[in-house]
């Protein structure tokens, strides 16, 4: 019987498989502040057989000015055509990474998921575990064979804002705000140009889902934290969003990996919410 794993995967674990074809590795390292750092790095050295996804270019769809937020959901058929770009169909067992903790190859894992494809799984520990355990690097560019991609689209998985609108004051749902918790209260705002948080919404930075040395916290851990975030909501209605909806999908993954099920995600997340000053916005 062979193993699919749908949330994270050891450095341990993934070493097994190194250099199997039923396996992908995607490199997701990115940074908003330097939006060349990603593709760099991953040309200087990354996992032996990994291919590179700018969170920006690839997994991201165009931003349109004054409507959507800084990352919006790519066009299904053009995601798709890059997943299959890199190798990837049903078969395949698909591993992202980072530098980050996860935050960034949880978009990854979300839009394979949001597309039906549950074989998926964020490295634990990210690049920094794997480099530090000494195991197989490369430097340049690699490609995979060809496969294809054929999404089967979870629209359920999904928030759109009119929607976030609906359930922010429903006590049953709750709303979770990924962001660091200054940020949520409208402090040290340095990237969208209005601050504070979504009325009703619950401070959850995605970083306490992480222990010091960049790994996720215990199942147990997650599962304790996000009970109480949820105060007796189930996790299918709960809604998480961030700056852009990248990180967001950081607490999706937290409670999934803690048996919680699968939340959804306000994929425009605050940098669309803004954009209409009609919605109400909060502070403190």
């Amino acid at each position: 019987m062979v193993t699919r794993y749908t949330t994270l995967i050891t450095v341990d674990r993934l070493v097994e498989h190194l250099g199997d074809p039923s396996w992908a590795m995607v490199d997701c390292r990115y940074r908003l502040a330097d939006l060349g750092f990603g593709r760099a790095a991953y040309a200087e050295s990354h996992i032996a057989g990994a291919v590179f996804a700018d969170i920006g270019d690839d997994l991201s769809g165009p931003v349109v000015p004054g409507k959507t937020g800084r990352h919006p959901l790519p066009d299904v058929a053009a995601v798709s055509a890059k997943f299959s770009a890199w190798g990837i169909d049903e078969a395949v067992q698909v591993v992202a990474y980072d530098d980050s903790g996860g935050s960034m190859a949880a978009r990854m894992w979300w839009l394979l998921r949001w597309l039906g494809h549950d074989g998926v799984a964020v490295l634990d520990g990210g690049w920094p575990t794997w480099a530090a355990a000494g195991w197989s690097v490369r430097a340049g560019v690699e490609g995979r064979k060809v496969r294809r991609f054929v999404p089967r689209e979870r629209p359920e998985s999904v928030l759109t804002a009119e929607q976030v609108d609906e359930v922010r004051a429903d006590p049953a749902w709750r709303l979770l705000d990924a962001r660091s918790a200054d940020r949520f209260r409208g402090e040290n705002e340095t990237i969208d140009p209005v601050a504070g948080h979504i009325p009703g919404a619950v401070s959850a930075p995605y970083a306490d889902n992480l222990e010091a040395a960049g790994r996720f916290k215990s199942p147990k851990e997650l599962r304790r934290r996000y009970l109480q975030l949820l105060d007796g909501v189930p996790a299918d209605r709960a809604a998480c969003y961030c700056g852009s909806g990248v990180t967001a999908a950081h607490e999706v993954l937290a409670m999934a990996y803690a048996g919680l099920g699968e939340a959804k995600l306000y994929a425009g997340s605050w940098s669309e919410w803004i954009t209409d000053g009609s919605r109400p916005v909060a502070a403190g």
